[in-house]
């Protein structure tokens, strides 16, 4: 694993760099840490370039700041990341808020992506008008609000299945609670109001698949990954467990994603060179 930092915007983001072939860049959700994904980065890393990174404010990236960040920001630090480490172009994987950043990427970005697999996006905004789940984010900001980021920490891991199941490790979760307040403080308004530019991802030059977790089906944060597929037209996977299950089964995991992402990236026959020696 080789680590350094990407200078981009204002803020220098820490990123973690396993194996060699295609780059795959993994976004990730809320705490924004590269160490969700350690154990599948090297699960794949005898076929992928595997980028993963602290996004901006996050853990050991810089640029924290009080102002609400939005998704155009979250987005560009992405491109700047591929641009910068993967030569330009990457297949990109995102979870939860990472799925919504990637969205984001794949539809203002377009050209840096060689394919996006989008993992349980929490977008309840495209849940139907009246639906109890699209109150999710204001419930949450107006719990923050009067209790601060502890309260609101304890909250969403009790709506998110199987969290308690397992132990994060230990460096991890240290981190993540020193990233309670920047979440929930300023990431959390882009998130709360993304809604997909279907347009956009509809004429996308490159393969989108959506998914969610066979143990989350029915989930706030799952059922929107089968409207957005609908809606644009692409596929729609069932993954292994829950929503993080990289983090508590990484080699699951990591079996489904190697099979998923080899498919996209040669498909109609163009098979990357790493598989063709």
């Amino acid at each position: 694993m080789r680590s350094d930092v990407c200078e981009t915007d204002g803020a220098l983001l820490h990123h973690e760099v396993r194996g060699s072939g295609p780059a795959l860049l993994m976004i990730s959700g809320a705490g924004g840490d590269a160490g969700y994904y350690s154990g599948v980065a090297e699960e794949l890393a005898d076929a992928f370039t595997v980028i993963t990174y602290d996004r901006r404010g996050n853990s050991r990236s810089t640029g924290r700041s009080a102002e609400p960040m939005d998704l155009a920001q979250q987005a560009a630090d992405a491109r700047a990341l591929i641009e910068s480490v993967a030569g330009g172009r990457a297949l990109v994987f995102g979870n939860s808020a990472g799925a919504i950043i990637g969205l984001t990427l794949a539809a203002s970005h377009p050209r840096v992506l060689t394919g996006l697999v989008a993992h349980e996006p929490p977008a309840v905004n495209v849940l139907p008008d009246g639906d109890p789940d699209r109150s999710f984010f204001d419930d949450m900001a107006a719990l923050y609000a009067e209790g601060g980021g502890s309260a609101a920490g304890r909250r969403f891991a009790a709506t998110t299945r199987g969290e308690g199941t397992y132990r994060w490790p230990d460096d991890l979760w240290k981190r993540f609670l020193g990233n309670q307040d920047h979440l929930f403080g300023t990431e959390w308004p882009g998130f709360a109001g993304f809604l997909p530019d279907g347009a956009a991802l509809k004429a996308a030059p490159f393969p989108i698949v959506l998914g969610a977790g066979a143990a989350d089906r029915g989930a706030y944060y799952a059922r929107p990954s089968v409207e957005i597929a609908r809606r644009i037209g692409v596929p729609w996977v069932e993954f292994p467990g829950i929503h993080m299950e990289f983090l508590r089964n990484p080699a699951i995991f990591a079996a489904a994603l190697r099979v998923l992402a080899t498919q996209m990236l040669s498909r109609e026959g163009r098979v990357p060179q790493e598989w063709a020696r």
